[in-house]
């Protein structure tokens, strides 16, 4: 898998990545790692529950590991909303995000039907500003549906679907739905983007990347839904 992630186009960005698991953050557990490498079409999930360090420091046939790209400024990575997978990864394995493009910060820079006090949630991101086909929306929400009765809490299930083994079909069909529509979001954004924003964007990811290091960082609460200081 590393030497698939490697050589990839970095404009637009390759790799869309997301994480899943109990609680996550440096106090709670990573279970999977997914990796949408989009010029293959092909989602990489990876299982750090069983791997756990290891799943970081195995090195590829060029001697990269995946340390090493989740770190590196040159290769770009997509998340939607960084801050609680960086705090899970900085947290537990030490990883220092680099190359980070927010697509919930592109989101906020580039709406233009409201107000940008709030952050937007990736449902609603995809549901508003995905170009799915009716088919593909239609497997998009039924996947998600699935999913959130087997691992939501409040629908009666556990997180703990994401360490059992062997994974189950709709879980592994939630997380590969989860990074899959990604690279359009990003597309769409990132045309509206003005060069003032675009660097505003940058900016924001790096910070919240920062934050979510720092030894007081919270990852739950009313504040993580509002904007950047200074973007309202």
């Amino acid at each position: 898998m590393i030497d698939a992630l490697q050589g990839l186009p970095s404009n637009p960005p390759s790799l869309y990545v997301d994480l899943e698991g109990e609680s996550l953050s440096r106090h709670g557990s990573i279970s999977l790692l997914q990796i949408y490498a989009s010029p293959r079409d092909h989602t990489y999930l990876v299982d750090i529950c069983a791997l756990g360090a290891r799943a970081f420091s195995v090195r590829g046939a060029g001697g990269r590991t995946l340390k090493q790209i989740l770190e590196s400024a040159s290769i770009p990575k997509v998340f939607f909303d960084v801050r609680n997978d960086s705090d899970a990864l900085y947290g537990h394995y030490g990883i220092d995000l680099s190359g980070v493009q927010d697509l919930q910060l592109m989101e906020l820079a580039t709406r233009t039907f409201a107000g940008r006090r709030f952050v937007s949630g990736l449902s609603k991101c995809i549901e508003r500003d995905a170009p799915l086909t009716a088919a593909e929306r239609l497997a998009w929400k039924a996947a998600k549906e699935k999913g959130l009765r087997l691992f939501a809490p409040e629908r009666g299930g556990s997180y703990r679907v994401f360490d059992e083994r062997p994974l189950s079909e709709d879980i592994r069909l939630y997380c590969v739905q989860d990074v899959r529509f990604l690279p359009r979001l990003w597309s769409r954004y990132d045309a509206r983007l003005t060069p003032m924003w675009r660097q505003r964007v940058r900016d924001a990811a790096a910070e919240r990347v920062a934050q979510s290091q720092s030894a007081d960082f919270n990852g739950k609460g009313k504040h993580m839904a509002l904007a950047p200081r200074g973007w309202c």
